[in-house]
């Protein structure tokens, strides 16, 4: 067990406390303008069971890895994976895990960061009544001379990495414990806002067809591997901020339940944000559904704009936008701050000054990739905020959680593993570690392939 284990951190308050922190990393944009939209594009309700299995076969037995490496190494992803390495015999090369996840979620924060600005910005813009009556012209012109002016996106983008760095710099009680405690319960509770005025004015019987009925004609085999995909990505998995978070784990907190939970609130976010957003699109014949930015920051303010009491809805949805960008955020810069801290060479202000300063120096390059380097291309094909996209999401993070999940299956003993994760040693553990052991990473191994093919057009 990891009763006597040495501790370099705090520990969360109590399990619930995890609960939320873990939820709040998972919990971000994806959720909100991926997960209702691929949903619905592939199948609506034969989707959503499919994504369940996969969060069953990937997410889930990946996610219990990940604590339980976390709460045994009692330190940061770079300090645990140095102490099982030697503990398991395994090869050196292993402390790589740790490095990854580090680098994979400063570079992560340095153009989330940019993009959760937007956000901020559109509740400004909301609150002024800007898109009252607007149309579509309007909403796109908008959203252009936000993308277009390289100052305004310099200045939101310093707002949220501040946001962020003043929470992390406070430690794990008094910032990331107290900013969760209070910012999940206030996000959910603004998502069923936004859901009773959707059943209220928008066209909610449509958003349940799109999102629930069995249309298995549109499930293909892409439809799986997004489904696949979508449930590695969405727990924030393979970067180390789940390790670092399972490091500060109440001691007796059972791990297989535990995360179950999360999983479970997971996707309870994800399909009450496709309740609250979708009747409000379909209740507008003038715009069509579409994914990421452009669903955010043109579809909905146009159809906000044009239903009653649009600027107090349109204010709470980007005020709920930024509240999950900002529970996501605190989870990719603490693996770094912890990593300074248990070295000695820094107290966590001086790492969240100094790692904070890191993503946003690079978080320019995002910033400049939508006007000053916009025909710019790296390798020919990537503007800069494609290349840190693609670099960690089709290769760090599947790479760190095939890694992570083979690690534990090949190197870790199974008797400690049985103790650490406190899952009854009958049929319930020996399912999850076979699953573990040969599932998961054919799994990940899928994505991690069709993630490179699709860049390069094999796919």
């Amino acid at each position: 067990m990891s009763d006597h284990k040495p501790r370099f951190h705090e520990i969360w308050t109590s399990r619930w406390t995890f609960i939320l922190a873990a939820t709040g990393s998972a919990v971000g944009l994806g959720n909100i303008w991926k997960f209702p939209y691929i949903a619905g594009e592939n199948g609506g309700g034969a989707f959503v069971l499919i994504y369940l299995v996969c969060i069953a076969l990937v997410g889930i037995p990946v996610m219990i890895a990940e604590v339980l490496m976390g709460r045994w190494g009692r330190s940061s992803p770079i300090h645990t994976m140095y102490k099982l390495t030697d503990e398991c015999g395994a090869p050196r090369a292993w402390h790589g895990i740790g490095w990854m996840g580090v680098i994979a979620g400063i570079i992560i924060l340095s153009y989330y960061s940019v993009i959760a600005g937007w956000a901020i910005a559109y509740i400004l813009k909301m609150a002024s009544g800007a898109f009252v009556g607007i149309s579509g012209e309007g909403s796109e012109a908008i959203f252009a001379d936000l993308l277009s002016s390289p100052m305004t996106l310099v200045f939101w983008h310093s707002v949220f990495m501040l946001m962020t760095l003043m929470v992390v710099a406070l430690g794990v009680t008094r910032g990331l414990g107290r900013l969760v405690q209070v910012l999940m319960p206030l996000l959910l509770v603004l998502l069923v806002i936004m859901m009773g005025f959707s059943i209220r004015y928008g066209d909610f019987g449509a958003a349940v067809d799109y999102l629930f009925s069995f249309h298995t004609d549109d499930l293909t085999v892409q439809g799986v591997m997004e489904a696949m995909g979508h449930a590695f990505f969405t727990l924030s998995l393979g970067m180390g901020a789940i390790m670092a978070y399972g490091a500060y784990m109440p001691e007796r907190a059972p791990v297989g339940r535990t995360v179950l939970t999360i999983g479970i609130l997971d996707t309870i976010v994800a399909l009450l944000a496709g309740l609250a957003i979708f009747p409000i699109v379909f209740a507008s014949s003038a715009i069509e559904a579409s994914s990421g930015p452009g669903l955010l920051f043109v579809s909905l303010p146009i159809a906000i704009g044009n239903m009653p009491a649009g600027v107090l809805v349109g204010t709470l949805f980007f005020l709920l936008v930024t509240f999950a960008a900002w529970s996501s955020s605190i989870s990719l810069v603490e693996p770094a701050i912890a990593w300074l801290t248990e070295t000695g060479r820094g107290t966590r202000l001086q790492g969240a000054i100094l790692f904070g300063l890191t993503c946003w120096i690079l978080g320019l390059g995002t910033v400049f990739s939508f006007n000053y380097w916009e025909s710019a291309r790296l390798f020919g094909k990537f503007n800069f905020f494609e290349f840190a996209d693609f670099l960690t999401a089709s290769i760090m993070l599947p790479l760190g959680g095939l890694l992570m999940a083979i690690f534990v299956g090949r190197f870790m003993a199974r008797k400690r593993i049985e103790d650490e994760v406190q899952i009854s040693r009958g049929p319930v553990f020996s399912i999850w570690y076979w699953i573990l052991r040969w599932i998961s990473p054919l799994a990940i191994g899928i994505i991690f392939a069709i993630g490179i093919a699709r860049v390069f057009g094999w796919y």
